[in-house]
Formats: structure tokens, sequence, C-alpha cells
């Protein structure tokens, strides 16, 4: 149960946020959280990471919910599991991440992308993400330590 609400709170926090960014934000503020320079930036992101597949975001659309189920699947079947906290905690994350992005994408049509690193390198910095693709980052980090 604790891992569904852990989910659950992913998707939650970055659905208000999203929502906040969409109607409130001012593009190009930066903010400071915790001693890191963070620039706030509102982009509509109509592709996946990095925009790849933003010239069909139909396809881009479906190949997500498609992987969005099937780490459903997976989610429920390691309930089933001993132990494997690590390997549940990353699903969890992942999932919430994955709902949320793939929400957008059938809801908005693309992405609400919000957030981006002032750093020297410029690839780096032209990145933008949102709390859902460090969560999606942070699950499958996880999933790979418990898998182990």
């Amino acid at each position: 149960m604790i891992y569904a609400i852990l989910s659950a709170l992913v998707f939650s926090l970055d659905f208000v946020i999203k929502d906040w960014v969409e109607n409130e934000a001012v593009e190009g503020e930066e903010i400071t959280i915790a001693n890191i320079r963070l620039l706030l930036k509102k982009y509509h992101n109509k592709g996946a990471f990095l925009n790849a597949g933003e010239n069909n975001p139909k396809l881009v659309a479906v190949i997500s919910v498609i992987l969005t189920l099937a780490m459903t699947v997976l989610f429920l079947v390691t309930f089933t599991f001993k132990g494997s906290r690590l390997l549940k905690t990353g699903l969890a994350f992942l999932l919430g991440g994955a709902y949320s992005n793939t929400y957008d994408r059938m809801r908005r049509h693309y992405v609400v992308d919000y957030v981006s690193f002032t750093v020297k390198n410029k690839f780096i910095s032209r990145i933008v993400f949102n709390i859902s693709d460090f969560c999606i980052m942070i699950g499958a980090l996880c999933i790979v330590l418990g898998s182990v």
C-alpha cells in the first residue's frame, strides 16, 4: 500500500507544480532551492526525452501508454515477491513519474517541463526537466540496484 501512496504522491506533486507553471509561472524566473540555482523555464515538450519523436506526438503518446501499462503490470507482480523493497520503491517512483507524463501527453498533447540547471555546460543547461523526469531516473536506478 505504501508504494501505491508513493506513486500517487509523485503524480500529485508534479501535477500541482505543472498546473502552477501553466497558469502562474513567469518564464525565465530564477529560483534557489537548497543552495542550488535552478532556472524556471516553462516548456511544452511534444516528444519524449530531448524532444525525441516530437514530429510524431501521437506515436510518442501511444508508446508512453503501452510502457506505463507494462510497468503497472510489473509493479503489481512485484507485490507477490517477499522483500524487494528497493525494487518496489523504484517501481513506485518510476510509475508516479510515468503516469504524470503520460497524463500530460493524453490530456494536453505535450508534457509540461519547467526546470533546468544553471551550469556552464550549454547542452545540459538547455535541457528542461520536471519532477516526474527525476522520479523516473531515481526509480530506474532503484530498480537496477534492487535487481542486483
